[in-house]
């Protein structure tokens, strides 16, 4: 049986399964114990809270400790709060310093004062000065227990060192070296240590940094220089360059996954999720897209003003082609801002090469509008036969093509450079623009050839 199923047998006889009053009951027991804690912590996440509390209690207490660092942080909360003292305790040491102040957000002052009272000394001194850092900086994000070592140590105390610290301290395969004020200087690699002679001093071999991060420093610039020069960990210094702590690739990994979904979700105008999405409020969901959408809708609007406007002069021929002029627009605009963004994310377009770029979808622009335009013409000429309506229309949409694309490539430069996320200028707030201008530019160029 798959793990699926187990689950899926579990969530049929849970009552059972908690209770071990049966023996399907306790075979199902031992199956749950054997299920990977991420699974579990999954599995727990779609069962009501009672049942949850329920069933993650009645978990060993190191299976319970493991599905616990798994849970998302509203669901830590209510984990925590079902605990007796002693497993909050361990649960709450058990996490890292930087996952301890995002769970801490969650909390009220009294939560907060409450469980920081449990935490041992030196991880409550961590998540203190963790909680002066802002969540997306490298200080936010940053592990603090990790392990450096002086610069006029020896191989062989290193050694001695890393052996008695090594369960209580995080070791990466780089270590951090540091001056006797505990200023970065280097690193060193695992293997340095193991064939460099034992008497050699780590100042005598280390080697310089790659890549350094202050601890003001945002983490989405942070996880791209990283991906950039194929970094798996980078140390974190203070603006004064003492050494505060390390990113490590999992929060890497996590960051970029974090900020490419903020960037689907601005794009599709959505304002990004703090929590996923069955742990966001249905009517927090309903007001952060409803409004939006209302605006869009109002700003849209527009488009019928201007087609009234001008319904003398389009006609009911030209008006049937006003659908197929609004979506080349709005594709041809999302077609080129997605190019832009995701350049600029992977940090392949950046303003080194701008210039470059812009160049180039001013060509790609003129080009494609010429294409369209030639399809265009065809399309009304084989429908209508009339040859004037048909030019009218295959210029009007060569300039709203040319335009689509000079400005969706242009405006997340502009952004970007402003300050702004470049992904708000994809998705429905570039088509609902361009509509506009779409329909503004078709009926001012039929009035023009056709009057």
């Amino acid at each position: 049986m798959d793990g699926r199923n187990i689950l899926q047998e579990v969530r049929e006889n849970l009552a059972s399964v908690i209770a071990h009053n049966s023996p399907l009951g306790t075979a199902l027991w031992q199956e749950l114990l054997a299920v990977h804690p991420a699974d579990l912590a999954n599995f727990l996440a779609d069962l009501d809270r009672d049942d949850f509390k329920a069933l993650f209690l009645a978990l060993p207490k190191a299976l319970m400790l493991e599905v616990f660092s798994e849970l998302s942080d509203p669901l830590k909360v209510v984990g925590l709060s079902a605990m007796s003292e002693s497993a909050r305790v361990d649960a709450l040491n058990s996490l890292h310093a930087d996952q301890l102040t995002d769970l801490f957000d969650l909390l009220s002052d009294e939560e907060l004062n409450k469980y920081l009272k449990q935490l041992h000394k030196k991880s409550r001194e961590q998540v203190l000065s963790l909680l002066k850092f802002d969540p997306e900086s490298a200080g936010g994000i940053m592990d603090t227990n990790v392990l450096s070592l002086r610069e006029d140590f020896t191989v062989q105390k290193s050694i001695e060192l890393l052996r008695r610290l090594k369960p209580t301290q995080e070791i990466f395969s780089v270590i951090y070296v540091t001056d006797d004020a505990m200023h970065l200087v280097g690193y060193v690699r695992l293997e340095d240590l193991v064939l460099k002679d034992p008497k050699a001093r780590i100042s005598s071999f280390m080697r310089k940094n790659d890549l350094v991060a202050t601890a003001d420093e945002d983490q989405e610039a942070i996880a791209k220089n990283m991906v950039h020069y194929g970094l798996m960990n980078i140390p974190v210094v203070s603006a004064d360059n003492h050494f505060l702590g390390a990113i490590p690739a999992e929060t890497l990994a996590d960051i970029l996954v974090e900020e490419a979904s903020e960037d689907v979700q601005k794009m599709a105008a959505v304002t990004p999720l703090k929590y996923s999405y069955f742990e966001t409020s249905f009517f927090k969901m309903l007001y952060e897209r409803g409004y939006i959408l209302v605006i869009l809708l109002l700003i849209e609007s527009f488009s019928n003003t201007i087609l009234r406007a001008y319904e003398t002069t389009l006609g009911v021929l030209l008006y049937g082609f006003v659908p197929m002029i609004i979506s080349v627009g709005g594709n041809s605009s999302n077609q080129t801002s997605a190019v832009a963004i995701q350049g600029m994310a992977t940090g392949e377009i950046r303003p080194s090469n701008m210039l470059r770029f812009w160049w180039r979808e001013l060509r790609m622009a003129f080009l494609l509008a010429l294409i369209l335009g030639v399809a265009a013409f065809t399309r009304v000429y084989l429908t209508s036969g009339e040859f004037w309506p048909s030019i009218a229309i295959s210029i009007a949409l060569t300039v709203i093509v040319m335009v689509s694309v000079t400005f969706a490539s242009g405006m997340p430069l502009l952004l970007r450079r402003l300050g702004i996320d470049p992904a708000f200028s994809a998705g429905p707030f570039l088509a609902t623009l361009m509509d506009i201008l779409g329909v503004l530019i078709y009926c001012y160029v039929i009035k023009l050839i056709l009057s």
